[in-house]
Parts: C-alpha cells; sequence; structure tokens
C-alpha cells in the first residue's frame, strides 16, 4: 500500500540531494545568515527585490541536515516571484504547520509543496531545522544585521 509519508521522504531526500537555488546570486539587494546553534545547520540567503516589492530571484547557500537544506530548496522555489507582501502570511502558515497538533491536515492548498515538510512536526527537535530558512528569509526582508535563530 502507498504511504503519502513515503513521497513526503521521497521529495525531501530530493531537495536535500538537488537543492533548488542553491548558490550565490549575482545580484541581490537583500541578504541574511541564519544558525541552528541544536545542530550546527548554517546558511545564507539573497535575494533580489525590485521597486515594485516582487521577489524577482532568491537563493540560499550553506550545509545543513536534509531538512534544512530541503526546506530551504522549497521555500525559495515558492517565495520567488511573488510580493514581499505575501512573505508574513506564508511564514505564519509553514510556522503553524510544523507545530501544529498531529492530527491537522496542512492546508495543502496554501501551502502547496511546502506541505511535505508537515512531518516534522513528529519530531519537535527538527522543526528548528525547517524553520531555520524561513526566519532566516525575514532578517533579509527586514534588512536585519543580526544572524537569525531558531532559539
Amino acid at each position: 500500500m502507498f504511504d503519502l509519508r513515503d513521497l513526503y521522504q521521497q521529495v525531501i531526500v530530493d531537495h536535500n540531494k538537488s537543492p533548488r537555488n542553491f548558490g550565490k546570486l549575482e545580484f541581490f539587494n537583500h541578504e541574511a545568515d541564519g544558525y541552528n546553534p541544536l545542530c550546527g545547520d548554517r546558511l545564507h540567503v539573497y535575494l533580489n527585490v525590485n521597486d515594485e516589492g516582487l521577489i524577482e530571484d532568491v537563493s540560499f547557500e550553506g550545509e545543513g541536515c536534509a531538512i534544512s537544506v530541503a526546506s530551504a530548496s522549497l521555500m525559495t522555489d515558492t517565495l520567488k516571484g511573488r510580493p514581499v507582501s505575501e512573505f508574513q502570511q506564508k511564514f505564519e502558515g509553514f510556522q503553524h504547520m510544523v507545530t501544529a497538533d498531529l492530527d491537522e491536515t496542512p492546508d495543502e492548498e496554501a501551502l502547496g509543496k511546502l506541505a511535505v515538510l508537515s512531518g516534522v512536526r513528529e519530531f519537535p527537535s527538527r522543526i528548528k531545522c525547517a524553520s531555520l530558512c524561513w526566519h532566516t528569509m525575514k532578517s533579509a526582508i527586514e534588512n536585519s544585521k543580526e544572524a537569525a535563530k531558531t532559539e
């Protein structure tokens, strides 16, 4: 019998082995560092926001566990081409999904591919791995000079 968790794991493995939007952008006007002190995941987010507030391009560099890399890959795919004004809603939706009760079904229509990361809520220590990129993106958008942390 097919298990949806198997599909989720396949997507996470794929995004970890072949992360989308990995590497430094040639041109960017926002950037931030992120660090998870619990496991040592580190990443740097670059984004180019145009005058109309559209995220024209976004990428990341760094190293971390499969969940951290896959989450950053999926996040950049989700946000590229979207208005910055939508970020907070996506951020809050993602945070809710990874911290929700286990019996709550993720809103796949609102979350899209990000829903594959809903399984991290079964492993509370991995929630910070999945959310590091989101906190780092928030710091980049806000032009924060301090590294984003999951603590």
